[in-house]
């Protein structure tokens, strides 16, 4: 049978749209965005096209690096915190009965048909000094209360305070644990769905505990995927702005909020053009790295 690539009309017509779009629409406003990274910005927010690397030297100034260290912490704390919730899931998920798999699947990627916008606010709901979480714990004091009272104990629950959950750092881990956790779970998943289950049972066959197994055989042989995942997770909570913007406080500001403010009330497009490209650098090379280790797990050809 003729291979398809040796006909060049079939060929041209499956791959000329897709990479026009990509050049058009990806490629061309990237590339526009490299060059205003060199230009300066006029006194009322216009571009002179320019050789200059002032905007690269202000983007790495202490203020800035302290932004994005911020950025680069905080995404490490929600990532190893996805990991920890989303390794169990995807395990589960892989060893469920065949029927289930589908409707579990189905629950992780769920939240992919309601907007971010809308799933953010619906934590604003959940988190806010008088919203559901609180209501909640208010109750149990008060049902705590009720039956201390009940049984002849003096009240030890004292009045109730509302926690602070909204508007702090806490609130921002737990927006990016909630909404990167399904690119975390997907991959592993995959990775553990062929994964081959006779190793397990021989690990077991062997004397290994559950727990040894687990950490000793599916780990390793699921850490493609572990690897995968957590890059995604942390090079998005990295770059994200909507999290923190609407979830975090004074000090939550990310270098996603950054960048997005100099396109807007700022209108100093050369330097977030600059700091988007650091951004960009820097998961380059974070891709870089792991391309670097597998290549060299992997060993010669």
């Amino acid at each position: 049978m003729e291979s398809w690539r040796k006909n060049k009309l079939a060929f041209s017509v499956l791959v000329l749209p897709p990479t026009a779009w990509l050049v058009i629409f990806f490629t061309v406003p990237l590339l526009i965005m490299w060059v205003y990274s060199f230009a300066e910005r006029g006194p009322q927010g216009q571009i002179y096209l320019a050789v200059n690397f002032a905007n690269y030297a202000r983007a790495i100034e202490w203020i800035h690096l302290g932004i994005i260290w911020k950025s680069v912490w905080v995404a490490a704390i929600s990532t190893a915190i996805t990991f920890a919730v989303g390794f169990p899931l995807a395990m589960g998920i892989a060893f469920a009965p065949t029927r289930w798999k589908n409707l579990l699947l189905l629950l992780v990627i769920l939240p992919f048909w309601t907007n971010l916008l809308i799933r953010t606010y619906a934590w604003i709901a959940v988190l806010r000094t008088r919203g559901f979480l609180n209501f909640g714990l208010e109750w149990l004091h008060d049902e705590f209360s009720a039956f201390f009272a009940l049984i002849g104990l003096p009240d030890v629950m004292g009045e109730f305070q509302a926690l602070e959950l909204l508007y702090n750092q806490k609130a921002v881990v737990i927006g990016l644990v909630y909404v990167y956790l399904p690119f975390l779970v997907l991959p592993i998943y995959a990775t553990l769905e062929k994964l081959n289950k006779s190793y397990l049972e021989a690990s077991l066959d062997l004397g290994a505990g559950h727990w040894r197994t687990l950490f000793s055989v599916t780990m390793p042989l699921a850490m493609p995927g572990v690897v995968s995942g957590c890059l995604l997770a942390f090079i998005l909570s990295m770059g994200t702005f909507l999290t923190p913007a609407l979830l975090g406080g004074t000090d939550s500001e990310m270098i996603g909020n950054l960048i997005a403010r100099q396109f807007s009330s700022s209108r100093d497009w050369p330097f977030g053009s600059a700091l988007s490209f650091l951004l960009l650098y820097l998961t380059f090379i974070i891709l870089w790295v792991r391309a670097s280790m597998a290549s060299r797990k992997r060993g010669p050809i």
